[in-house]
């Protein structure tokens, strides 16, 4: 049983949102940064980075606190307002490829996500979780929404489709195109009816966010330790969450790229992997997988397709099964000696949505030494692995939507 409860948004007022509405921090280069800070007196980065207003790179606990100040100058200024009542919040954005993506932001229980009715696919990398738990602890706030998703159901599509047909609360296009419109459920009725068809559901998914909703989790567990008057009701107790029906995501596989041989050579590298692949060099033209258990590999600067030796890899377990599963399996870890893929600094990843080129150019520019492509998984494939209690390795996959962070905010 899912407990997906209203809650009381902080939000920017209506004629600010385009403005406030902003991107995950890390997705800006320094130079995008530099010019909304610039330009934009309200975007939401001036929250996130509060060390602009003096100048200055500011890390760790003083940034935190200097956060939390912003957030607050926002309120005092109205450029934020608190509903008064909690409500639903259902959120439709159409990319500029128009797929349309229709959800609702409410509150998830970090009690679910402990008892695994929020169903977890994909390892996390454990000091993110406490870096971001601490974060949370000190602002008080969350304004990125974990992103949920659930089997299709009638009643909250005809609910989505009753309310849709009102004038929205928000409607603003991004420069990247993208539209986004978001209306109240504050109708008593409607509210109920959604708490109730969450309330049926066994189970729901994590699609994206398993950082962010490991955080909220262990943030949760801090306070309720620490709070001998908890009653279960509190704010920390839930988290901000955008759940959306299966049918409607889409899934991206996220490439690996590696920052050295593990002391070997290119053509020792290459003798090795023979072991468990059938190699062939592709040259110079960009080369990408298009069936499972097959990888694109970029090296010294030329493509290389890798396909599974089947007689030289067990297949016991639906984890077993799972590319980026078998790409650690036989490759970064027994050959270029990657361990621990929760920690290590020597792995990063390049989400596959950019294309194979950002893959090429990330080597190519010397921070990589190799990299490889993979397929992206399906959601049944996720949904088996989660309820069969098995935990993907970290960026296996790369979901949309993305959502604005500032849009809705959880205060807790």
């Amino acid at each position: 049983m899912a407990n997906i409860i209203p809650f009381k948004a902080v939000r920017p007022t209506r004629d600010k949102v385009s403005l406030v509405a902003a991107r995950s921090y890390q997705s800006y280069t320094l130079e995008q940064r530099e010019s909304r800070l610039r330009d934009n007196p309200f975007s939401f980065l001036h929250i996130v980075n509060p060390g602009y207003k003096f100048d200055k790179q500011i890390s760790g606990e003083a940034r935190y606190n200097l956060v939390r100040n912003r957030f607050l100058e926002f309120k005092e200024d109205s450029i934020f307002v608190q509903d008064t009542k909690p409500c639903y919040y259902i959120y439709q954005i159409t990319d500029r490829d128009h797929q349309v993506f229709n959800g609702i932001v409410a509150a998830a229980s970090a009690e679910d996500y402990e008892n695994d009715v929020i169903k977890k696919h994909e390892d996390t990398i454990e000091f993110r979780e406490v870096v971001f738990k601490d974060y949370l602890k000190t602002v008080g706030f969350n304004a990125e929404p974990v992103l949920l998703t659930y089997p299709d159901n009638a009643v909250i599509a005809q609910i989505i489709a009753e309310v849709q047909k009102e004038r929205s609360e928000y409607e603003f296009t991004t420069t990247y195109r993208d539209t986004h419109l978001l209306w109240k459920v504050d109708n008593d009725t409607q509210i109920q009816k959604i708490a109730q068809e969450f309330q049926h559901m066994k189970r729901v998914y994590i699609a994206d966010g398993h950082h962010r909703s490991s955080s909220s989790y262990l943030l949760y567990k801090d306070l309720k330790e620490n709070n001998p008057q908890h009653t279960g009701m509190e704010p920390y107790n839930f988290f901000m969450s955008y759940l959306i029906p299966e049918s409607d995501l889409k899934i991206h596989e996220f490439n690996r790229v590696i920052k050295d041989l593990n002391g070997l050579s290119k053509e020792e590298l290459l003798i090795q992997l023979d072991m468990m692949y059938r190699i062939e060099n592709r040259g110079q033209t960009p080369y990408h997988p298009s069936k499972k258990h097959h990888f694109s590999m970029y090296l010294d600067g030329e493509f290389y397709s890798l396909y599974l030796r089947k007689a030289s890899y067990t297949i016991e377990t639906s984890l077993d099964a799972l590319d980026a599963q078998i790409l650690y399996k036989t490759i970064l870890q027994p050959i270029l000696g990657i361990k621990d893929l929760r920690n290590d600094s020597r792995i990063g990843y390049i989400n596959g949505k950019k294309d194979i080129v950002s893959m090429k150019s990330a080597i190519d520019s010397g921070n990589y030494s190799v990299g490889f492509g993979m397929v992206p998984i399906f959601m049944e494939e996720m949904k088996t692995i989660a309820d069969d209690g098995f935990k993907m390795p970290p960026k296996s996959t790369f979901i949309e939507p993305k959502l604005r962070c500032g849009v809705t905010i959880y205060e807790f």
